[in-house]
C-alpha cells in the first residue's frame, strides 16, 4: 500500500479491557479495625490514666519539697520565723512569715497552693517512717494561730531567723515529717535535725518499701 504524501495511515487501535478499580474496604474489615483500635484503646487509658496520676503525685512531692526549702531561706532572708503550713482539710500549703513589726502575727507570703485532684495529705499504706528519720510515723506538729492556740486539722514545719528546724516553743526539733498519699503511693518529705531535707516514697506498709527519691 503507497503512503500518500501529507497524510498519515490511521489503524484501528485494540480496545483493551479496564482494571477494575478498588471499590473501598467491606464492612467486615471496617469492623476489623474498629475491634483492634477499641481494643488497643481498652488497654491503653488505663495504663496513660495510672502514668497521670503519677506524674501528679510525684509533682506535688516535689512542689511540697521545695515550699520546705523555701521557707527555710525565707527565714533566713528575713530574719524572723517562717513556716510551711499545711491545711489538711483543704489539701493546701503555703509559706507565712512571722511579723516582728507592728502586730505581731503570721502572715501570709503567697496564695495556698493546692494539691492535685487525687492527692491528699496523709500517711496511704505506710505504717513506719522511712528508715532513719522518725521513731514513729507522724506528720509535723500543728500549726498555733496568733495567740499560740493548735489549729485543728493542720501541720507546720518551722524555722527560727537562722533556718534552724524548731518547734512552736522555739525549741529545736527533731526529725520531722510531713506525707502526702495518690494512686501511685505514699511521698514522704522528711527535715532532719541538721537540716537536712529528704524526698521519700513507698507503695507498701515495710519500712523496707521506703525508696529514697
Amino acid at each position: 500500500m503507497q503512503e500518500v504524501p501529507g497524510t498519515f495511515l490511521a489503524l484501528p487501535l485494540a480496545v483493551l479491557p479496564r482494571p477494575k478499580r478498588d471499590s473501598g474496604f467491606s464492612a467486615f474489615e471496617l469492623l476489623i479495625v474498629v475491634a483492634i483500635v477499641g481494643l488497643m484503646a481498652a488497654i491503653g487509658l488505663p495504663l496513660s490514666s495510672g502514668m497521670i496520676d503519677d506524674i501528679k503525685t510525684r509533682g506535688d512531692a516535689q512542689g511540697l519539697s521545695s515550699a520546705v526549702a523555701q521557707a527555710k531561706l525565707t527565714s533566713a532572708a528575713k530574719f524572723t520565723q517562717a513556716r510551711l503550713f499545711l491545711n489538711m482539710a483543704a489539701n493546701t500549703y503555703r509559706i507565712q512569715t512571722w511579723n516582728r513589726t507592728g502586730t505581731p502575727g503570721w502572715v501570709d507570703t503567697n496564695e495556698a497552693l493546692f494539691l492535685s485532684d487525687r492527692t491528699q495529705f496523709g500517711f496511704g499504706s505506710a505504717t513506719v517512717p522511712p528508715p532513719e528519720t522518725q521513731v514513729d510515723l507522724a506528720q509535723a506538729p500543728a500549726c498555733r494561730d496568733d495567740l499560740g492556740t493548735d489549729i485543728p486539722s493542720t501541720a507546720c514545719l518551722i524555722f527560727n531567723s537562722r533556718g534552724v528546724s524548731v518547734l512552736a516553743s522555739g525549741l529545736p526539733a527533731t526529725t520531722q515529717g510531713v506525707y502526702l498519699a495518690g494512686p501511685s503511693g505514699t511521698y514522704g518529705i522528711t527535715l532532719g535535725a541538721t537540716g537536712r531535707l529528704q524526698v521519700w516514697h513507698t507503695t507498701q506498709a515495710g519500712i523496707s518499701s521506703w525508696k529514697q527519691r
